[in-house]
């Protein structure tokens, strides 16, 4: 069954409610009144957020031999700032509604007040997005400092540190995963656009002249992740930026585009950066930011190459395409159609009834799996009841053990899409599952 995303108008309410009624995601401050824009993950949403940044670093990191990790501080001064062009060009144009107050992203609401209808609006004033704080122990005292808004520049400005050390050469990658905050001024479409939020962005330094081919290898290699993590071709497009539509910075750009309920908008983009960043940089701190060719006897800077993903996003996205609605047994099922490798739980173990014998033998079967597979274990509510919740939540296979269990040593598989069930011998369990997840 196609997923609904492009069908069902009222699938991101769903989404939103399946995600505080399963613990996925919560409103941060909820019993407070909340705080707009800020959400907190959940036990499965973290289970899941978790496996999307994972996915990511093994396709970008360790899967492969010339890309590298490092984890830069939040917390930066001016200076870098300055250099990246961040303190004087990082703003959105905020408008006011002269009628109820509200204040807009001229750019997004397309000449009418979201809130009121009217058109009247102020004059168009630049609003920086950059959270800015003071680095001391006493306030007023202490030293100007900022909240990353992308994690990108501590990369950048550790350019010569990870060249010394681990002894790569262009091309050459540095990724990292982490916070990253914007002082937007409307959040909105739940954790699509907040002010904290975790990227996942890679800066990969190329010598010039391959910039425009490896360019065209990013952009393809990062558009057939999401599809081989489940998101169908028919959800996902390509964008390329018209040059009046670039970033100061940018000689290309194309954005991976994902069919959200309210219509096309970015899920990553991918910039031809070039020399950009680390020529500001090197600048500004007076530190040589280049690469030494022994083999062609010149110094250069290295162009960049940047894949720059939301993990927060990634997993909206995700989760809207898994969702489904189906029939079995003439009921309605909702199922999270998950890749194994991003559902919270990969495997529910189930035991039939509360009865000590079963329960044992339940405990020992989850011992063996928990060591390969991210486990639930439930006992409470009907085994039909357990089935729909797990299928709600995306667990790809629920291990039922029943009294016949006792007997043959053999317990039921059942597989989520199909609601297929197989026996299978507990001890050939683990290699059965294994096989079915590719991981022999």
């Amino acid at each position: 069954m196609a997923s609904t995303s492009d069908t069902d108008p009222n699938l991101l309410e769903k989404i939103t409610n399946l995600a505080k009624r399963r613990g996925f995601i919560f409103q941060s401050a909820e019993i407070y009144g909340g705080f707009r824009s800020t959400y907190d993950y959940g036990p499965l949403g973290v289970n899941m957020l978790r496996n999307v940044k994972q996915a990511w670093w093994r396709s970008m990191v360790q899967m492969r031999t010339d890309i590298v990790g490092i984890d830069a501080a939040i917390l930066g001064p001016p200076a870098v700032w300055a250099a990246s062009g961040h303190l004087e060009t990082f703003t959105d144009p905020l408008v006011d509604c002269r009628k109820c107050k509200e204040r807009w992203r001229e750019d997004k609401i397309n000449g009418v007040c979201p809130n009121c209808g009217s058109t009247e609006f102020t004059e168009p004033r630049a609003f920086n997005l950059m959270f800015k704080t003071q680095a001391g122990p006493v306030e007023g005292e202490g030293a100007t400092a900022y909240l990353r808004p992308e994690t990108a520049q501590g990369m950048f400005t550790n350019f010569a540190n990870v060249l010394s050390t681990v002894r790569k050469k262009p091309p050459f990658g540095i990724a990292q995963i982490g916070k990253s905050f914007r002082n937007e001024i409307t959040p909105q479409n739940f954790v699509f656009r907040t002010r904290e939020f975790e990227q996942m962005e890679m800066e990969y330094f190329v010598p010039p002249s391959e910039a425009p081919e490896w360019y065209k290898y990013w952009i393809k290699a990062r558009y057939d992740w999401y599809v081989d993590l489940g998101i169908p071709t028919e959800l996902l497009r390509l964008h390329e930026h018209a040059k009046e539509d670039l970033s100061h910075y940018s000689k290309g750009t194309t954005d991976v585009e994902f069919a959200y309920p309210w219509g096309w908008d970015e899920l990553e983009g991918i910039a031809n950066r070039g020399d950009y960043d680390l020529t500001q940089h090197s600048n500004a701190s007076g530190v040589k930011l280049e690469y030494f060719d022994q083999a062609a006897n010149e110094r250069y800077t290295p162009y960049v190459i940047e894949p720059a993903a939301g993990a927060t996003r990634a997993m909206m996205a995700f989760l809207l395409a898994a969702y489904h609605e189906d029939e079995v047994e003439g009921e309605l099922r909702t199922v999270l159609r998950l890749d194994w490798r991003l559902a919270p739980y990969q495997v529910a173990v189930l035991p039939l009834s509360k009865k000590p014998e079963l329960e044992a033998t339940s405990r020992d079967v989850l011992a063996r799996l928990q060591p390969y597979f991210t486990c639930d274990y439930d006992v409470t509510q009907s085994i039909g009841r357990r089935y729909r919740r797990q299928d709600e939540v995306g667990t790809p296979y629920c291990i039922t053990i029943d009294f016949d269990t006792l007997e043959d040593q053999s317990v039921t598989v059942r597989e989520r899409d199909s609601t297929a069930q197989t026996r299978v011998r507990i001890d050939d369990l683990l290699a059965e599952l294994r096989t079915r997840t590719g991981q022999v």
